[in-house]
């Protein structure tokens, strides 16, 4: 028989001793403003919160506005970037950044509803944003306040979807201030898997993150690397120019792949970032 979960309050009362106690400190959640929160939450998609501390602090020195974000060169953000991975994601946010200063007076929306229309912003990223920036009450999911959620409310089942966790998550909700909430959920969800093993295993979306080292993602970003870098440059100047190896027939398709998203664009036989 599966071990009862804690009462809502008994559960609010935990995350919120811990977060008091050990709570982590990052920059964005000191300098309260959307623009940052926007910025915080692109890069933290896939990447660790301790790495995109530097990132995130040399980011708002250079661009600490939407409107000064879009009138920056996107071959600059992506030097800025380098290191970080996933470059997409410098690229919506210069998108993101557009739409911004053109639709919404250089005020990052409030909604999860308008911010999902964002390029590059799901339904987590909206919500944590809206949530985050405006304490705004939104219900979202991501890894670790789904290990917490597991954890507590279904311990030893296996296979339980999101849909099943998110009524539990919506009702154990403090709306009172659902910003200083979930940044709790999550420390304690980060927390929690250097106790335990990780209680997001047993979840139905758990997918394990296939190796960086020798893929198509790593040999992606060692080529808009090295444009952001260098400039324009032959496929051959390129390929030469790589600081990882690679096969041709991966190098060429990891230049068509960048070129259908148009990060990179090609021009009288040379290459460049696109933008």
């Amino acid at each position: 028989m599966d071990t009862p979960g804690p009462s809502l309050g008994e559960f609010r009362s935990i995350i919120y001793n811990a977060y008091e106690n050990e709570g982590r400190v990052f920059p964005w959640k000191e300098k309260l403003q959307p623009w940052g929160i926007l910025v915080s939450e692109l890069m933290l998609q896939q990447t660790q919160a301790d790495r995109v501390v530097p990132y995130w602090k040399r980011w708002m020195k250079k661009w600490p506005s939407a409107a000064r974000l879009n009138e920056a060169p996107l071959q600059e953000l992506l030097r800025e970037w380098s290191g970080l991975g996933y470059n997409r994601r410098a690229r919506y946010l210069k998108e993101c950044a557009g739409i911004i200063v053109r639709d919404f007076g250089g005020k990052v929306p409030g909604t999860p509803e308008a911010l999902a229309k964002l390029p590059g912003i799901g339904p987590y990223t909206a919500g944590a944003i809206a949530c985050f920036a405006y304490n705004y009450p939104s219900v979202f999911i991501e890894t670790n306040i789904r290990s917490v959620m597991l954890h507590f409310f279904f311990f030893g089942q296996t296979g339980i979807t999101d849909r099943e966790i998110l009524p539990v998550l919506d009702a154990a909700m403090d709306r009172d201030n659902p910003s200083k909430w979930y940044w709790a959920l999550m420390d304690y969800g980060a927390a929690l898997k250097k106790l335990t093993p990780n209680p997001g295993r047993r979840s139905a979306h758990y997918v394990r993150q296939s190796a960086f080292s020798g893929s198509l993602r790593q040999l992606r970003g060692s080529i808009v690397r090295a444009l952001a870098r260098g400039g324009p440059a032959t496929a051959e100047e390129l390929r030469q120019g790589l600081d990882v190896p690679a096969k041709e027939e991966d190098f060429y398709r990891a230049l068509e792949d960048l070129g259908r998203e148009s990060m990179v664009a090609e021009k009288n036989g040379r290459y460049r970032i696109s933008g």
